[in-house]
């Protein structure tokens, strides 16, 4: 009673305080989460199961110890502050006991003295972190056929994607070319309704479809405009990972009338249940996540893919892995979900990991056996590499090769920045058309406001046979990926080649005394992109990957763990994308995208942890990831053991580009 007046006269004085602006904390406090009870509060028997067992979410002493906690959560917030100064954001109840709640910082340094609250942690930001790897992998002459073959492998085993939603509408996910598929009994989740269209976002494929986005909103960064206040994909990056983990099998990826092979997830046959936490322009809040890694244990998910992690090691704990968010996932792994998270693409520097959790398998990235390569062939004879998902200009022809800054309608818009091609009503169609248009990447490119994809409709809008992309400055180990384009386009990546480019067309070029061109002679060919170059040395891990050793906290001093645990590809992937989404420029309105991270890698994991639970149902996280590691290969395809990717200026058309996590 002591303690109930006190927080009461808190309560009053606090009142009178003037309150600083609110932000969202999560609050754990004292007391086991569902998963972990085993008794001892009065009228409340125990929850927890053995670790082979799953929880029956649905039975008479989960829901009833679940309200109680909530009931306990709202009273501790109503004792301590008036209605109105506060707004609780969620109940954690059944992987952590605690919850999210937008206060302001006095408010959280009262509840951080409270009796009974064990941790508050101010929320933190999170970010998100395929047609030829099961090939890679011997999925479909090794694992699928035991399984009874593409069309069973992870049959009603039920992977949830924490991550930016699903294009439900997308091939990849279809079920009118498949065997129909059955009710799942022991998943429970539901599917929402897309608020424009009043359609069901589930199709027996896709089982399962929420989004969450309270802390979000709270912050005040939440646009339903383009961040779609339902799982409705606005990004790219979740279809992208829910097809390559469980994506239909034999999808044909076509882009600008070309076909890139066929699509496949791991798992081809596994449900898939969306949890949607991420979002296009800020990435996501740790609340969010909580939030929909709980709700989608509670829902029965067999196995959860994480390709999202923290902007940076947590401050507010003394070890990395004892915060909220990876307390969340041990009770997720104690609850017998497989997890895989992205380990994060800080490399290739040492301790750049941001999956800390010893619990969960973390994913590095690894490049397969497949390169884009392509090549400018000058007219004095040199032939410059490069990359660019291109068809060839017309064989035994060369093209007059003229600069961007040399073709402009009017000099008063260089404030335009001409040479990166991304306005062509600034440029001359009549000097353009018929020739090769030379581009500049600028920094622009690296921003994100500049994309290969506008230079080529640039090129193309103005009757140009093809275009090239010189990069004349770059910082080391800055990474490329090769992009699709739908007509002759080259990336020159190497910065010596770019100035032997730069060299040779100053020198054909005749001017006049004012600079202005009299005459284009430099001319040049571009050489066929669209096949894929196959190499023994795979897989090596990208050079993007991050690496270890683990740290145990902030101040980076090592922990007693080695991460991340497993390789998987996770350069040049092609799945599925979203049509309205527009994170990644390149692939605005495609269908499929290219992409290159650990976000890439780990739902190969995923689904392939998938066909181990379809094989051994009863096995738990712990066995499904020892048989992951211990089966893994130590060696590449030339009988070697495996390298990391080193980066060279002269082989930069192997090397990847991502800020995808």
């Amino acid at each position: 009673m002591r303690a109930v007046g006190f927080a009461s006269q808190v309560a009053m004085l606090f009142g009178l305080l003037i309150i600083s602006k609110a932000e969202i904390y999560i609050v754990t406090v004292e007391g086991e989460p569902v998963i972990s009870y085993k008794g001892g509060v009065d009228g409340f028997e125990a929850t927890a199961v053995e670790s082979d067992e799953k929880i029956d979410v649905t039975s008479e002493l989960v829901t009833s110890y679940s309200r109680h906690l909530e009931k306990k959560h709202d009273m501790l917030l109503g004792l301590l502050f008036e209605r109105g100064t506060y707004k609780k954001l969620y109940s954690y109840r059944h992987l952590i006991n605690g919850f999210a709640v937008h206060i302001s910082p006095e408010q959280a340094e009262i509840l951080r003295r409270a009796a009974g609250v064990k941790s508050v942690e101010r929320d933190w930001k999170v970010r998100r972190l395929t047609t030829h790897t099961p090939q890679f992998l011997g999925l479909p002459t090794g694992v699928w056929p035991t399984g009874g073959g593409f069309d069973r492998a992870g049959e009603d085993i039920v992977i949830g994607f924490v991550d930016s939603g699903i294009y439900p509408h997308h091939p990849s996910f279809a079920t009118y070319n498949t065997e129909p598929y059955g009710p799942v009994p022991k998943y429970r989740g539901k599917c929402e309704v897309d608020p424009d269209t009043k359609r069901n976002f589930c199709n027996g494929k896709i089982i399962g479809a929420q989004h969450f986005a309270e802390a979000a909103i709270a912050a005040g960064v939440f646009n339903p405009a383009i961040d779609f206040a339902s799982p409705l994909d606005g990004d790219g990056h979740g279809s992208h990972t829910a097809a390559t983990a469980a994506g239909n099998n034999g999808i044909p990826v076509r882009m600008h009338g070309y076909e890139f092979g066929k699509a496949s997830g791991m798992a081809p046959r596994a449900r898939i249940a969306v949890y949607k936490a991420l979002y296009r322009l800020f990435g996501g809040f740790v609340a969010d996540v909580v939030a929909a890694i709980e709700q989608a244990v509670h829902d029965g998910v067999d196995i959860l893919n994480l390709s999202v992690g923290a902007n940076s090691p947590p401050a507010t704990t003394k070890t990395t892995f004892l915060n909220s968010f990876d307390a969340t996932l041990l009770s997720a792994v104690k609850a017998g979900v497989f997890v895989a998270q992205a380990a994060g693409n800080g490399g290739p520097f040492p301790k750049s990991l941001l999956s800390y959790s010893p619990w969960i398998a973390s994913v590095a990235a690894a490049i397969d056996d497949r390169r884009y390569k392509n090549h400018l062939t000058l007219g004095n004879g040199k032939i410059l590499p490069g990359i660019g998902l291109s068809p060839a200009t017309h064989s035994n022809r060369t093209f007059t090769l003229v600069a961007a800054n040399d073709v402009l309608l009017d000099s008063s818009v260089i404030r335009y920045s001409p040479s990166d091609c991304q306005r062509p009503e600034v440029l001359n169609k009549n000097l353009v058309e018929g020739n090769i248009l030379l581009c500049g990447y600028s920094f622009n490119f690296v921003l994100g406001t500049a994309s290969i994809k506008k230079v080529s409709q640039t090129a193309k809008s103005l009757g140009a046979i093809g275009f090239v992309l010189a990069v004349e400055n770059v910082s080391p180990g800055t990474k490329f990926d090769p992009v699709p384009v739908g007509i002759p386009g080259i990336l020159i990546t190497d910065v010596s080649k770019s100035m032997e480019l730069i060299d040779y067309y100053n020198v054909t070029t005749s001017r006049d005394w004012t600079g202005r061109v009299r005459r284009f002679k430099a001319t040049g060919s571009i050489g066929d992109g669209l096949m894929p170059v196959l190499q023994k040395s795979a897989p090596q891990v990208a050079l993007f990957s991050a690496r270890g050793p683990n740290i145990k906290d902030y101040s980076f001093q090592d922990a007693d763990l080695l991460k991340p645990d497993i390789l998987a590809p996770g350069s040049l992937i092609w799945a599925a994308w979203a049509p309205n989404g527009t994170d990644e420029p390149n692939y605005i309105g495609e269908g499929f995208a290219m992409m290159s991270g650990t976000s890439m890698a780990a739902p190969h994991i995923a689904g392939i942890a998938c066909l181990i639970k379809q094989k051994h149902p009863h096995w738990s996280p712990a066995a499904i990831k020892s048989a992951l590691m211990t089966t893994s290969t130590t060696l590449d395809r030339a009988g070697r053991p495996l390298q990391a990717q080193q980066y060279s200026g002269s082989e930069t058309c192997d090397i990847g580009l991502s800020n995808t996590f």
